[in-house]
């Protein structure tokens, strides 16, 4: 890691990772004015059920972390994961159309909250930290709904939805906090984030 980093804002001299295969990650990063070299990491993706919901999302961006085995040197490796809770239930990524159905209609007239978590490592130091916004649906017809699910299939995506598609240009009335967050990164806390992350003592 380079010491001039507060001359260098843009974070190009540092070698990141992205431990995620999502293409919305990858272009949030590249938006910071963030290169970073996708790996794959698979683990399992079991909490403890005991574990407060709005925990879950930090907690697997870290196990995802430790995930990882190859040597970190001059490296960052980011890992993260995005939940969807509604009334303390979590909204996973949908198995099936009907599935996607049924959240986007659990969704609909309701705010809900999307936590991500994010987890930072180098060689030598691992922070973790989670950012939550909240989403207020407009009461959804039958037929966007549908329509939705048919169209976009959604199945990639907590809680059925991606903010920044049809869905949510037509049916997101509000939000209290970081829209990239909902994205799958808090992009202004992270590159703060990266920042202390990196900073000389």
């Amino acid at each position: 890691m380079s010491s001039n980093f507060n001359s260098n804002p843009s974070l190009r001299h540092i070698r990141f990772l992205l431990g995620s295969k999502s293409p919305r990650r990858r272009d949030l990063l590249q938006m910071l004015d963030i290169q970073a070299e996708m790996v794959n990491i698979n683990v399992e993706e079991t909490i403890d059920e005991e574990m407060p919901r709005e925990k879950e999302a930090s907690y697997l961006a870290r196990k995802k972390s430790m995930g990882y085995t190859k040597e970190l040197s001059d490296q960052i490796l980011i890992t993260s994961d995005t939940t969807v809770l509604l009334e303390n239930e979590i909204l996973n990524k949908p198995s099936d159309a009907e599935e996607a159905i049924q959240m986007l209609e659990k969704l609909s007239g309701k705010v809900h909250t999307v936590i991500t978590g994010v987890c930072l490592r180098s060689a030598d130091k691992t922070v973790v930290f989670d950012d939550h916004t909240n989403v207020r649906f407009k009461s959804l017809s039958e037929e966007e709904v549908n329509y939705y699910v048919q169209t976009y299939k959604p199945f990639d995506k907590a809680g059925a939805y991606g903010i920044q598609e049809w869905i949510g240009l037509i049916g997101v009335e509000a939000i209290e906090g970081c829209y990239y967050n909902v994205m799958g990164l808090p992009t202004s806390k992270l590159y703060t984030e990266i920042c202390k992350f990196v900073a000389i003592d």
